[in-house]
């Protein structure tokens, strides 16, 4: 039986940063990895979108990037000017494309594809079952999410962060290509936290996508509904859809490093690396695979990876919030974005800010709301 040093319990966004990380450091070459998915990872399933204040190493293979976006609700409309970051977007498709074929040109990385049915740590390392065979390694990396963990416990809340988009062609020159709506909250809230969100590639094209911030899903038509409602309020009478993409993507505090052992990390949503108070993955996910790798550069225990920190607890508070009184959704996003430099909420949101700088974000907040959450996370 085949035996590696590194295996990857799926093939997505974290594991595939990770492996990328991992080659550019030149610190695993003599190392062999093995990476196994039952997707070949050949098609768009997905847009990653994340701000940047610097040129990155995906910048070659941005579908767009945006130096302002708008933030619109029932009460103001403002056009945010994002510098020193640049609002930045890329296609599932373009990116698995660039770090396979890097991950190709590497004799010591295989790839299978195949479906993991289980895996579990023995006592000379680690063993993944899969229909293609048994596989033996030193280390697993897991990215594989269980839902099981977050609703078998009510201590950490889970609100979802779900949404169909379409790419749409206009025969109308609507859009404002160089500036995307980066939430707009004034389509009807129903009790939740709903909001829209448009990314143009041109004037008349963009992808628009309805999102909602919330404990539970929708029926399929009723997303859709709504698309073509904003669609039609755009002035948008002729169109063509050219793609859609649909997703869920979990917001939660739960403690997920717990379920590390000496030899399994788990990483992604799986291992808790979404941004919990915005669901956002590309941009933490680029840092945690970092953080990977100078872990195993000194590191062998797994258990010892993961930190806790301040912005932990703030995310805590606001996903109390948001799964006990949805509808306030709205009000917290539109205080914070109505005055407060979008700088400096993005330098927040990448858990970068000082204390003082935290209270500045926070203090554009309803205060009752975050207080009576604090009450009930202390006594």
């Amino acid at each position: 039986m085949k035996s590696y040093t590194y295996i990857f319990a799926g093939a997505g966004l974290s594991s595939l940063m990770t492996v990328y990380e991992m080659i550019q450091s030149g610190f695993f070459s003599e190392q062999k990895m093995l990476l196994i998915d039952s997707d070949s990872k050949k098609t768009n399933d997905r847009t990653w979108s994340f701000w940047e204040n610097q040129v990155d190493t995906f910048d070659d293979v941005l579908l767009k990037k945006y130096d302002s976006a708008f933030f619109k609700s029932n009460q103001f409309s403002r056009k945010l000017a994002l510098e020193p970051y640049q609002y930045k977007t890329v296609r599932g498709l373009d990116f698995y494309k660039k770090v396979f074929d890097f991950i190709h040109q590497q004799p010591n990385i295989e790839f299978v594809e195949a479906r993991i049915s289980n895996f579990s740590e023995t006592k000379t390392g680690v063993e993944i079952h899969t229909n293609a065979g048994v596989f033996q390694g030193e280390k697993l990396f897991n990215s594989i999410y269980n839902p099981s963990l977050v609703a078998s416990q009510t201590k950490f809340p889970l609100v979802q962060q779900h949404f169909i988009g379409w790419f749409i062609k206009s025969k109308e020159a609507v859009f404002t290509p160089e500036t995307a709506t980066f939430m707009d909250f004034s389509v009807q809230q129903k009790s939740n936290t709903r909001f829209m969100y448009v990314l143009p590639t041109s004037e008349s094209e963009a992808l628009i996508e309805y999102t909602l911030f919330s404990p539970t899903l929708l029926a399929k038509q009723e997303y859709e509904t709504e698309i073509v409602n904003y669609i039609q309020n755009l002035g948008i009478s002729d169109y063509e859809i050219t793609e859609k993409e649909q997703g869920n993507i979990p917001m939660t505090c739960y403690p997920f490093w717990k379920h590390n052992t000496k030899n399994i990390l788990n990483i992604g949503s799986a291992g808790g690396w979404t941004k919990a108070s915005t669901g956002y993955t590309f941009k933490n996910t680029t840092k945690k695979s970092k953080e990977v790798v100078r872990f195993l550069q000194n590191h062998a225990d797994f258990r010892k990876f993961h930190k806790k920190n301040k912005f932990w607890f703030y995310d805590l508070l606001l996903i109390d919030i948001l799964f006990h009184q949805n509808e306030i959704g709205s009000s917290i996003f539109s205080s914070m974005f109505k005055t407060a430099k979008a700088s400096l909420i993005f330098k927040f949101l990448d858990e970068e800010t000082t204390f003082w700088e935290d209270l500045q974000v926070i203090w554009q907040c309803p205060k009752m709301p975050f207080l009576q959450a604090l009450w009930k996370r202390i006594f």
